[in-house]
């Protein structure tokens, strides 16, 4: 035979299983961060809980997932994946996201620990832990995505990444409800609430195994092309820590990593709480809204994996990414103002969800592809770690403020109250993206608003 085989960067169905292998672990990672998102609203009541926990408790233990990641996590770690490359960095926190997720579960599953009024701290220790590793696993998935398919349809890649990835929050809005059922005595112990994150930790060892996986397939690239995961193929291009600092004074990229906080908080940290927003927004003459409710959040991860991918593919082809930018903060902060201020019939909560997830598959879809453009690729870990450490900052905050906030009021007034936050972000994140806007024309020679498939 004359026929030559293909390398795995020449193999299509090669590209796409190592992409598959890269999906579910962050699958596994959505559902475990957005498994309590759908009964958020049980909480207000927590002498039914035997957990214990209010409002202001699961605002904090949801602001752990941020800590590690804010107070130098995602920078070191950042470094450490340009230095010691995907495969090493990335195993070990693919390891430490489901550790902390064991930990979680065992705390909020253990009447002991319960008994001793410690589980919430123990269980923020193991958020922590979850969250500095599912945000690496994430920077080493982004940045292995734009290795596989670079000079190929990346943004599609990653659009379709993010999609299928934002099923494992779709399951979790969906399957939380019916994992977590109120008993008979309107009770709610144990071994009922700890159901969705023993789901959530069993997803994510499957993900630990798959992803070991993508690493051997990974390998053979290299090997194949010669090159190495480690980016640092030449004396001149080695990481320096003054690295961090080109990178954080060059203006575009910080544009980019403000946009992201801001849009981001719009949404994720929203979700935390969405149900204890939509039931009195939209159900206080409603009986059974909370499963209303679920299917109204769910609808944001499901219009996403039907429209990112498709907005990625036309950023591919067309490019204007900077405008995709604008359109989608614009639709986010849209969604926000009728959520908070339109009449109370089910109907708005429904248009205001569907708005928000239009939104959330606008930016992202424009946002991430444009990283590679602006930033050297030997950076390309570094750099994307900087962006999650600059919006953690904000997922760590804006939880623990809407959780007091609905803490401290009740009823259409505590929504209505928590919605004024997301409508300020957004209106800045509008504000970030005219600038990136503005500057991509100043600045035509970093292609920001090329098409990426040439």
């Amino acid at each position: 035979m004359t026929n030559v085989v293909k390398t795995l960067k020449e193999s299509k169905s090669a590209c796409w299983i190592a992409w598959a292998c890269l999906v579910v672990p962050m699958f596994a990672s959505y559902f475990f961060d957005d498994m309590f998102s759908t009964i958020s609203h049980i909480f207000k009541n927590p002498e039914m809980l035997e957990l214990g926990w209010n409002t202001m408790d699961y605002g904090f233990y949801a602001g752990g997932y941020s800590f590690l990641c804010v107070w130098g996590g995602l920078i070191v770690c950042g470094m450490l994946l340009d230095k010691w490359g995907v495969r090493v960095t990335g195993s070990i926190f693919v390891g430490l996201m489901a550790a902390g997720a064991a930990l979680v579960y065992v705390t909020i599953s253990s009447k002991a620990i319960v008994a001793t009024g410690n589980s919430l701290y123990i269980a923020y220790v193991g958020c922590m832990l979850f969250g500095l590793g599912s945000e690496i696993a994430g920077v080493a998935v982004t940045r292995s995505i734009a290795k596989w398919f670079k000079g190929k349809s990346m943004a599609l890649a990653m659009g379709l990444q993010l999609a299928i990835a934002r099923l494992g929050t779709a399951a979790a809005l969906l399957l939380s409800p019916v994992l977590v059922a109120e008993s008979a005595t309107g009770m709610y112990p144990l071994d009922v609430t700890n159901r969705p994150a023993f789901f959530g930790l069993m997803l994510l060892l499957l993900g630990t195994v798959v992803w070991g996986v993508f690493v051997a397939m990974d390998a053979k690239f290299d090997k194949q092309e010669g090159t190495s995961d480690k980016v640092e193929t030449a004396e001149e291009d080695k990481f320096k820590f003054s690295d961090i600092f080109k990178i954080l004074g060059n203006k575009h990229y910080l544009l980019i990593s403000l946009l992201c906080v801001f849009f981001y908080c719009c949404i994720i940290s929203f979700k935390k709480f969405a149900t204890a927003i939509l039931i009195p927004r939209f159900g206080a003459d409603a009986a059974n809204f909370e499963q209303t409710a679920s299917m109204m959040v769910s609808m944001i991860p499901f219009f996403t994996v039907v429209f990112t991918p498709l907005f990625g593919g036309l950023v591919d082809k067309i490019g204007k990414a900077t405008t995709w930018m604008i359109t989608g903060s614009v639709m986010v902060f849209a969604a926000h103002v009728i959520i908070a201020f339109a009449p109370g019939e089910a109907i708005f909560g429904y248009i205001g969800i569907a708005i928000l997830g239009v939104g959330y598959s606008l930016v992202p879809a424009a946002m991430w592809p444009s990283v590679p453009k602006i930033v050297p690729e030997k950076n390309l870990g570094t750099a994307y770690s900087l962006i999650y450490w600059i919006q953690n900052m904000g997922m760590m905050a804006v939880p623990i403020i809407v959780g007091h906030i609905l803490n401290k009021y009740s009823g259409v007034e505590a929504a209505v109250n928590a919605e004024y936050v997301f409508i300020i972000l957004g209106i800045v994140a509008i504000s970030v993206s005219l600038l990136l806007f503005f500057s991509s024309k100043k600045n035509p020679h970093l292609n920001l608003d090329v098409p990426n498939k040439q």
